[in-house]
């Protein structure tokens, strides 16, 4: 095997074929050996049943043919990679709820009756649900991870998989996951932690690596490839009408306090295990979030990644590793780009757009060693929140590139005024403060500048800011477009105003990172609403505006980077040298060249 796939990559690689009247290369890759590890069985979270083949064939042609889609209600219309109707009561995706005082003029359709009845003999509910959202999603469509809406439904929720199967993740907020498989005609079951601590999310993509029925002779992993088809979803809840009274108040909305910092910052990590939990919390958990808003705050290419990117020759492979939207996958069509990141709602973004992304932590690429002829990394590295794993970063980076190979690196400065000039960062503060609009503000932070924001020097920031003082030994929350009074911080993000990108299959919907000075905006009213359901406790918290609105605030960790210290970070890896740096708007930024 080992002999016949190097002489296909001898023979093949690089090789261009003709299709038609279009010319198409080839590339091939292999690896030597793939080590198999076993894994230990993890359980299902507490509170969470499966029961398979709950539903017989013709039960589920019934409940199929129920639908009928041509009489769409109005979350269809906010909805764009997704089929959803409602029955009983709408989620409304304006204020991410139920409007509890108006029901639908139908209830829920009476071929569901026979199967909560079902439910209710066998004990799995103890009252029938009077809302149903029927989701229907083709292959290659997911759902981010997020928490059902406590404030908005009951404990018990039911939901039916029907016309294929899926894997659906679990994930607890300490960072044990856990995959379901998901079969046809089978009910999900989610009460107790599993429903109210756990976020469950299907990532996009069209093939699940599930069990093997008849495992293959020789093979240790007892593991195949399953090809997705249409999935229709049957979830069931019941309205709630008292405030949720929960045993976890961290990811309660009906719990949630009003201030606009963590109830209890967290402290710097003194050991792997505590960087990895603060990242997850205070990073991948906000992304996903907000990763809505965000990618539709970030829409323009930075000018000198746009160089970078324009300057490299016809045909090379580039990797951009924190991808985030994809805004530079298509930035030099004349590159053969691939993308990834560590948020699986950007991801789903990057893939609607049409882009090559695949979801992985930048500290381990699934990719092959000298594979890439350029890298970028635009603000990711500085989220990382010990000096090991910004080196780490930088080193898998370089692992990737092909000798020659150059990687740009993008990080945020502490340093907001250099060389006697205030970046955009600080001086849109000023002007915002005027009600002024600057002419050269790029086009990505003038979507937020629409209209003034309440946060900018309100009494709610500089309360932050005193709180966070306060607090010794924990990390400082940053009061946005200011200087930066340490390189450890929480940087808040405000959520306020219109619908997400998409929505969530029990709650309905999701709300959901970054780039050259990746808080232009951040500060500013956002354009875009918040689910209770995709809530990442403790770094989302709410925030009383004037006239008595609660917007979400979520926190994120940085850690921003002094003059030289990016240059001496990328000096301790062997191999490379550094072809140049600058400061680019509130960034440091290096050029690396792979020797």
């Amino acid at each position: 095997f080992e002999d016949g796939a190097r002489k296909a990559h001898a023979q093949l690689n690089g090789k261009k074929l003709q299709s038609g009247e279009n010319s198409v290369t080839f590339y091939l890759s292999y690896v030597d050996s793939v080590k198999h590890r076993e894994e230990a069985l993890v359980g299902f979270p507490e509170g969470l049943t499966l029961v398979e083949d709950f539903v017989s064939l013709e039960e589920e042609a019934l409940l199929l043919a129920a639908v009928d889609w041509t009489m769409s209600n109005e979350a269809q219309k906010a909805l764009k990679h997704r089929r959803v109707k409602h029955y009983g009561f709408e989620f409304r995706y304006d204020n991410n709820n139920v409007d509890k005082d108006k029901p639908l003029p139908a209830g829920l359709p009476d071929e569901c009756l026979p199967v909560l009845q079902r439910c209710l003999q066998d004990g799995l509910i103890n009252v029938l649900p009077d809302q149903l959202t029927v989701n229907q999603y083709e292959s290659g469509q997911g759902i981010p991870p997020h928490v059902d809406t406590h404030s908005a439904f009951e404990d018990t929720i039911l939901s039916i998989s029907l016309g294929a199967k899926a894997v659906m993740e679990f994930r607890h907020p300490e960072g044990r996951a856990v995959p379901v498989v998901l079969p046809e005609r089978s009910l999900l079951v989610m009460k107790g932690e599993s429903r109210y601590l756990w976020t469950h999310g299907i990532t996009p993509r069209k093939f699940d690596l599930v069990p093997a029925c008849e495992p293959d002779v020789g093979s240790n992993s007892g593991l195949t490839l399953s090809k997705r088809g249409t999935r229709t979803s049957f979830t069931f809840r019941k309205i709630r009408y008292e405030p949720c009274c929960c045993a976890f108040p961290s990811a309660c909305d009906s719990q949630e306090g009003t201030s606009p910092y963590p109830p209890s910052p967290p402290s710097l990590p003194c050991c792997h295990a505590d960087a990895t939990l603060l990242e997850e919390e205070y990073v991948h958990r906000v992304y996903d979030a907000i990763a809505s808003h965000f990618s539709r705050t970030r829409h323009t290419p930075w000018p000198h990644v746009c160089h970078f990117l324009s300057s490299l020759p016809p045909g090379s492979v580039l990797v951009d590793v924190g991808c985030g939207n994809g805004k530079y996958l298509g930035v030099n069509p004349q590159l053969i780009t691939v993308g990834c990141d560590r948020s699986s709602a950007l991801v789903q973004i990057c893939a609607e757009r049409g882009f090559q992304v695949f979801v992985s932590d930048a500290l381990s690429v699934p990719l092959r060693t000298a594979s890439c002829d350029a890298c970028i990394s635009i603000a990711v590295i500085h989220h990382f929140s010990t000096l090991e794993r910004r080196l780490a970063a930088v080193r898998e980076l370089v692992r990737l590139l092909k000798p020659g190979g150059q990687a740009l690196i993008y990080v945020w400065a502490y340093e907001q005024e250099y060389n006697k000039q205030k970046s955009k960062y600080l001086k849109d503060h000023v002007k915002q403060h005027n009600g002024e609009k600057s002419k050269d503000t790029p086009e990505e932070s003038q979507e937020s500048h629409e209209e003034p924001s309440v946060f900018t020097t309100s009494h709610v920031e500089r309360d932050v800011k005193d709180a966070s003082e306060m607090t010794e030994g924990r990390l400082s929350v940053h009061t946005n477009r200011t200087a930066f009074n340490s390189q450890d911080l929480l940087v808040p993000w405000h959520l306020k105003g219109r619908k997400t990108h998409g929505e969530e299959e029990s709650s309905g919907r999701f709300s959901s990172r970054g780039e050259p000075n990746p808080d232009f905006d951040s500060s500013m009213s956002s354009d875009t609403t918040h689910s209770p359901d995709s809530k990442p406790s403790p770094s989302d918290n709410m925030c009383q505006i004037p006239g008595g609105s609660s917007v979400p605030v979520f926190h994120r960790y940085y850690h921003v980077f002094q003059q030289g210290e990016l240059e001496q970070l990328c000096t301790q890896v062997t191999g490379i040298k550094v072809q140049t740096s600058y400061h680019d708007q509130g960034n440091w930024c290096v050029v690396l060249q792979k020797e």
